[in-house]
């Protein structure tokens, strides 16, 4: 299997609001190393780095003027005469009207953000921007013919919506690739979240279509971050109304649990019949994840993988989250091994 990777990741590594504390972030380089390294040591395929695209191969799933907000923040932070992290202060939370757009950069930043765990730096932009690449340049392997193909994306993606960003993500890799394969021809795309929080942004960018079925299998939101999205009545909207499924688990849930949840995403896309799948690819699911508190074991992601090819669809693994750095790559990988019949 194909692996893209850039190392321009490393280019970005922030802090977190935690605990009531500001604390480095759990979202670190060694995850992407990590994973890196088990795919050289497995002999996975050949990595190759992305290639470059256009601000616009963004927009789409993206407004523009969050696009242009992410590339210039920067900037416009360190004109205001500060050159820490940025993280936002205000939030535009219910109640509060918040449809126009500030012009100080502090409230740019409560505007198109769900959190203080996404902060940017003089190397975020570009660090976002190649991870999105990675995506992009795998959703082509697949239109070039390739059955399966690893964007090994960081920062990840999945809780960026349409215009916020969050959960350690600024731009959504999933939807990106899924944005693209339209573009590249795909008439249907499925998307399948298998990170243990809920893909609330991949859920708000394609909420309302029917182009893009978004499934994901994830902790209950009523005790997991996000907390405000993935309950299972969540079905979509407008054109979109029953092409968003949510699958939430209890916590605790071993394999037995996990199995019958990912048994009725496969049914679901299998009803879809979509031309291109896209796998959000979080491995927080392990049972020592510090962030999450789900129980699958390292053989289970085998089990995962093997269960993902029987869609026998065009597939594209974007990788999501997954914080117990030591077991990330194996976790990671044996997906990968799993759905090539390798495990």
């Amino acid at each position: 299997m194909l692996t893209i990777y850039s190392g321009d990741h490393r280019l970005h590594h922030g802090v977190e609001l935690k605990d009531g504390a500001i604390t480095p972030s759990f979202e670190q380089p060694s995850r992407a190393e990590t994973v890196l390294a088990q795919v050289r040591a497995t002999a996975l395929g050949d990595v190759i780095d992305p290639k470059r695209y256009r601000r616009e191969h963004y927009v789409g799933a993206h407004s523009r003027r969050y696009v242009d907000f992410l590339a210039g923040a920067w900037e416009e932070w360190t004109a205001s005469g500060r050159t820490c992290q940025a993280l936002p202060l205000v939030w535009p939370v219910r109640g509060l009207p918040s449809v126009e757009l500030p012009d100080f950069i502090d409230g740019k930043l409560g505007f198109f953000s769900m959190d203080a765990g996404s902060p940017i730096n003089a190397g975020t932009w570009n660090a976002v921007r190649a991870s999105a690449n990675c995506a992009l340049t795998g959703v082509d392997a697949l239109s070039a013919g390739a059955r399966s193909a690893f964007a090994l994306c960081r920062p990840p993606g999945h809780h960026a919506g349409r215009e916020y960003m969050g959960g350690y993500c600024y731009l959504n890799n999933a939807a990106i690739s899924a944005q693209h394969a339209l573009r590249n021809g795909s008439k249907r795309v499925a998307v399948l979240d298998i990170d243990f929080h809920h893909g609330n942004g991949t859920q708000d960018i394609f909420y309302d279509r029917a182009d893009v079925l978004f499934v994901s299998i994830h902790g209950d939101p009523a005790v997991s971050f996000p907390y405000f999205s993935g309950h299972a009545s969540e079905r979509g909207a407008g054109a979109g109304q029953g092409f968003n499924v949510n699958l939430p688990l209890a916590k605790g849930t071993a394999w037995r649990g996990y199995e019958q949840a990912l048994r009725d995403a496969g049914g679901a896309i299998a009803a879809h019949a979509p031309d291109v799948l896209v796998v959000s690819l979080g491995v927080d699911t392990f049972e020592d994840d510090p962030i999450s508190h789900f129980s699958l074991r390292t053989p289970d992601f085998l089990r995962i993988g093997e269960a993902i090819a029987k869609f026998n669809v065009s597939t594209l693994f974007v990788m999501e989250g997954g914080y117990m750095v030591d077991e990330i790559g194996i976790n990671a990988v044996n997906v990968l091994l799993g759905f090539e019949g390798r495990a």
